[in-house]
Parts: structure tokens; sequence; C-alpha cells
């Protein structure tokens, strides 16, 4: 076990964890690797797992009462969990890492990665508090096939966000999730479905069963997530998931849309093909040659599956049982097709726009679609992305849940990567800033937008309103953070152009989408 040690009893059942102090000023307890279910055979359901079967050693303590005997359990819970299994990439390719930053090799196991992490302040662990925290459960992304930015990575690791909550008397005690990814998640197609979503699922029934004994608050869950995170988060919202609040950053289920059944095919039979050259099957390989067949098929992003067991996918709108919620974007968010678009020539971009059909002259209009002129085609096809899958989708789902009786705290993350201020605020800077899990003392723009965020984040998982509902609030750039009236925001966002996407047929925007950006989307851009 780690040397600077705490440990946790718990009292139902007689089970003690031991984790580690962390925080830069040792205010933060973390309690790692925590198994919450349990993974029977490939493709299959979760199990609730208990926090026995996390087991490493055990002796027998007297309880005290009536000279009876109970055996209280330890649980070594200084080590993170393992991952699922994924197709290595370079995280920090994208954030704009210096050489220098090298980020641990994490482990992988495909039985054993529904494992969680619980951040809490140290205190806690005495019980020094009267009260029962706010709980904030985060879900990690990464286009629904790998871990972008785990709490073992560093780059999410969660001790920032909590020591600040208890320095700004706000206490909260954060939950960040491992679950399934790829086709460990997806499935065969002749079982389960949705699986990283059940992992989730599962992962907020062990928080509202246990995290009161971690002096959480079961009744008091916010639910976060980032890209993919942001998509399975807005998930448990529609599926009424028991959490009060939700933070979805650059995301929401029309980020990656739910696809019929039917689509499954075009995962799995490439992947089946490819494990029966070798005489094998999705079923009977080994995970690494189900991740090498994973790198030779190219499957560099999945999907929910609207299964007819979960009709409720479909409906983006419902708030479920969530009261508020804080939703935003970064000003770069298409970085990700960038490479892809690129590749393309102008004219086959402007091919896609024709087929908005008789809207496709509006829309080239509103882009600044020329065929001669390939720079200005090239960068309207990114902003038609951006639009369609991250500030359209949060204008009408903020506008729906409005309407619905909901507070919705809009944001903009306009703060340039910190390492390389040309790379603009692209996607998943906002990790970088709100963790803040590798420092930012050397740019102290970013270090003021990082802590303020923190600081809103924190507000609001505590149930206060972060910003006026009536505003937007603006993180950089620069350093500087602000709220925003309607004229602000146009400002800063294609507003015009959204205007435009409103009067257009959602399937002729998403036929366009489609030409556009299909299996063109990577994290190494």
């Amino acid at each position: 076990m780690a040397t600077n040690t705490t440990a946790i009893t718990l009292a139902t059942p007689h089970v003690t964890l031991h984790g580690i102090i962390a925080g830069q000023h040792g205010t933060v307890a973390q309690f790692r690797g925590i198994r919450y279910g349990r993974v029977p055979a490939r493709f299959a359901p979760p199990v609730l797992a208990t926090l026995e079967s996390s087991v490493s050693s055990s002796s027998p303590s007297r309880d005290g009462g009536a000279g009876a005997a109970a055996e209280t359990k330890d649980v070594d819970c200084t080590a993170y969990g393992p991952r699922c299994p994924q197709q290595p990439i370079d995280v920090g390719y994208l954030l704009r890492l210096p050489e220098d930053v090298e980020l641990p090799r994490e482990p992988e196991d495909e039985f054993e990665c529904l494992n969680l992490d619980v951040s809490m302040p140290a205190a806690m662990v005495e019980r020094k508090s009267l009260r029962l925290l706010p709980v904030m459960v985060w879900i990690h992304g990464g286009s629904q096939v790998m871990t972008f930015g785990s709490a073992a990575s560093g780059i999410c690791d969660p001790c920032k966000i909590v020591e600040d909550s208890v320095k700004q008397s706000k206490p909260i005690i954060v939950v960040t999730v491992q679950y399934r990814l790829n086709i460990f998640a997806f499935g065969d197609g002749k079982g389960a479905r949705n699986l990283a979503l059940k992992d989730q699922r599962l992962a907020i029934e062990w928080t509202k069963k246990h995290i009161a004994d971690f002096g959480g608050d079961p009744e008091n869950i916010t639910i976060a997530g980032e890209s993919a995170g942001a998509v399975y988060a807005h998930a448990h919202v529609v599926q009424n998931a028991p959490v009060k609040r939700a933070i979805l950053m650059s995301g929401t289920l029309e980020l990656s849309p739910p696809r019929p059944v039917s689509y499954e095919a075009t995962i799995v039979a490439p992947m089946e093909a490819k494990l029966a050259s070798i005489g094998t099957s999705l079923r009977t390989a080994t995970a690494e040659q189900i991740i090498q067949a994973l790198t030779e098929t190219n499957m560099v992003s999945m999907w929910l599956q609207q299964s007819p067991d979960e009709p409720e996918l479909s409906e983006w709108t419902r708030s479920g049982s969530v009261k508020s919620l804080l939703v935003g974007d970064v000003e770069y968010e298409s970085i990700l097709w960038r490479n892809g678009i690129e590749a393309l020539t102008p004219q086959t971009i402007v091919d896609a726009f024709d087929l908005a059909g008789e809207h496709s002259g509006e829309l080239r209009r509103a882009y600044g679609i020329m065929g001669s002129r390939a720079t200005q085609t090239k960068t309207g096809a990114l902003d038609f992305i951006n639009d369609t899958r991250f500030s359209w989708p949060i204008q009408k789902l903020s506008r729906a849940w409005r309407a619905g009786g909901r507070a919705v705290y809009g944001y903009v993350v306009d703060q340039a990567n910190p390492w390389q201020g040309s790379s603009r605020a692209h996607h998943a800077v906002d990790l970088v800033l709100l963790f803040g899990g590798l420092g930012l003392s050397f740019n102290p723009a970013a270090e003021a937008v990082a802590d303020e965020m923190r600081r809103r984040w924190i507000a609001f998982v505590n149930g206060e309103a972060p910003w006026s509902a009536d505003t937007t609030f603006a993180f950089g750039p620069h350093g500087d953070c602000r709220e925003l009236d309607a004229g602000g925001l146009a400002a800063r966002r294609r507003t015009v152009q959204l205007a435009t996407l409103e009067r257009v047929p959602a399937a002729q925007v998403g036929a366009v989408f489609g030409a556009l950006a299909a299996g063109r989307v990577s994290l190494l851009n």
C-alpha cells in the first residue's frame, strides 16, 4: 500500500477501505479501483459487485457489542483499477502535451474494468462534517472506444476539484467511473446491447447504495461527462437515472445519435470476418486479437444502439428527475474532423451540401462553401460540423428544457490550449482546465480560467446558480471570464448560421453531415 494512506470503515458490510491522502495540501482522500460490478462473461450485462469482492486481505475484529465477533475485511484501494482493453492512442497528441509530460501506462482487463474511484475531503474520513456532501459522478469520453483522460492518467484526476471545494467551504465528493468500451461494450448482436450504458448505470446505483458511507448524499448526485461521456450522461438523464443535476461538456445525444440495431452489422460483420480469417470469433477470440481486429478494420468510433428495450433513447429532450443543467462547448470542437476534411476536394464538399436539396444554396452561403476556394470551403465544412454536432444541439436542448421549467446554465470555453495557443480552444481542452491535473502555473491566463471553471462547477454541484440563467458564461479568451448577453454570445458563436440550420429539415442537415464527416473523425488531429 502507499506510504501516505488513510482508511475508512463502512458500516454495512464491515469493510475497511485503505486509500491514499492526495492533493497538494493533503486535504483529499482517494479510494481507487473499487469494484462496482462484475462482468460474468463477454457481452453479458454487468452484475452489481459487493465490496467484499475486492478484498485483498481480511482480519477478524470485535465489534464490542454483546461479545459477538464481527469480521472486518480490508480492501486495498491505493491503486487505480484496470481500464477496458482498447487501441493505444496518444492522448497527448490532441491536447498538445509537451514531450516531457509522460502519462502512465494503464493496465487493461476485460473482466476487471468495472471499477471506480472516490475522491473526497480527507476530513470526511473522520466524519468531521455533520452533513452529507453533494456528489459528482464523472464519465470520461473517448469516442466510445477508448479512455480519453482517466483519473489514473492525471488528466482527469479530480483531486484539484475536491481540494478547491474544501477551500471554498463547499466540499463535494467526486466519483470517477471506468466502464466497457468499443466492441466489448457494443456487443456482437446476439445478446445485450449498450453495455457501457449498463455499466455506468450500475456505477450510479453503486454510488446511491454506498456513497453515504463516504459522507456523500445519495439524494444529491450530479452526473457529468465530456464528449462521449456527455453523450452517456445525457442518455442517463433521458433514462431517468436517479440524479439531481447534469453537466454536459461538449456533447449531447445528438453528437452521436443512437442508431437502429440494423446498423450494428456495419461494426459486427467486418469484425467477425477479420477474426474468422484467423480461426476465431468475437465470442472466442482473446482480448488482444479483438483489439488487433479493431485496428485492422479501422473502428475509430461507435454509437449507442436504439434497441427495442430502450425506446427513451429517442426522446432527447426528456429531463427525467434532473432539475438543472449546465451545458456548453469549446470554440473549436470540429478539430476532430480537421484532417479528414482537409483530405477532401472542394467539389466533394460542395456535393455534400447539395444533399440538402432546396436548402443547399442557403447552407452553402451561410458557411462560405465555394468550390473555387479550397481553404474557405474546408473551413466552412468544419464550421458546419461544429455547429450541427455541438452548438446547435446545445441550443435546442437548452430551449426545450427551459420551456419545461428546468434551470439551464449555458457556457462557452474560448481559452486557447495552454501549451500551443495557435491550436485554439479545441475539443477536450476544457478537461485540462477543469481538472488542472497537469498543472497550469506556467500559463497564468489558463490558470485563471481553470480556477474560475472549478469555482462555478463546484457551486453548481452544491445546488447553487453558477451564474444567471439568462446569460451565457464565457471562460476565456486571454484569462478573461464574464457573463455574456445575447449580443456577446453572437460575437463568439455563429448565431446567424444556427438560425439558418433551424430552417432546414433535420434529415437534410444530417445527410450533409454524414457525407462530410462519416469515417473522418480522429483523436489524432
